[in-house]
């Protein structure tokens, strides 16, 4: 009998683990949250929601880093598999465009990125940005459209702009103006969720 209780409950115990989920989110300092609270940041305001859904098995993983550009992709990809997630969400860019470096590199860093994850069977959600008009508009066209293309290319699902509803609004903006407040970071928990609910 004790035999019997001991091999139910270390399969129960093995069923749990073995359905632990993890999504992990690549980004920079609007991901790390930056200014607010580390349960204030979007990617663990998702986590409650995804909780609050039912799907309490899943762990949402803030791999946000505060100035980083995409050359940083790929080699952070590494170290973060090593964790073996089920899904992705790459929001980088930001900081590729506010310092004009050439949108062609960005956007091949950005494919060596989903390419990596695809070969390891993971599925890709691409967060896009849009960079302020500092360079001219044919830069930031040409900058809207790299997500598009990549999301085309690598046909993974994309949230065309994850500021939308919170860039430009002070209400939703620290002080400095790019960096959402914790009332903005809600929106873009939102924003995010809807997204990728049906992928979890």
């Amino acid at each position: 009998m004790r035999l019997f209780l001991f091999l139910a409950l270390l399969f129960s115990f093995s069923f749990s683990f073995a359905q632990n989920k993890k999504l992990v989110v690549l980004g920079d300092s609007l991901t790390e949250g930056i200014g607010v609270a580390k349960e204030a940041a979007y990617p663990a305001l998702v986590e409650k929601k995804i909780h609050d859904s039912g799907k309490k098995e899943w762990t949402v993983v803030n791999a946000g880093v505060s100035g980083s550009t995409t050359a940083s992709a790929v080699g952070r990809l590494k170290w973060l598999f090593k964790s073996k997630p089920d899904l992705l969400l790459i929001v980088m860019g930001a900081n590729d465009g506010l310092r004009g470096l050439k949108i062609e590199e960005s956007e091949k860093n950005l494919a060596a990125a989903i390419e990596f994850a695809q070969a390891q069977k993971v599925p890709v959600v691409l967060g896009g940005l849009y960079v302020p008009p500092n360079y001219g508009k044919d830069y930031t066209e040409k900058f809207k459209k790299m997500y598009l293309d990549l999301s085309k290319k690598y046909k993974t699902p994309l949230i065309p702009f994850i500021l939308d509803k919170v860039a430009g609004d002070p209400k939703y903006n620290q002080a400095d103006g790019i960096h959402p407040n914790e009332a903005g970071h809600k929106i873009i928990a939102d924003t995010v969720y809807q997204e990728i609910k049906g992928l979890l």
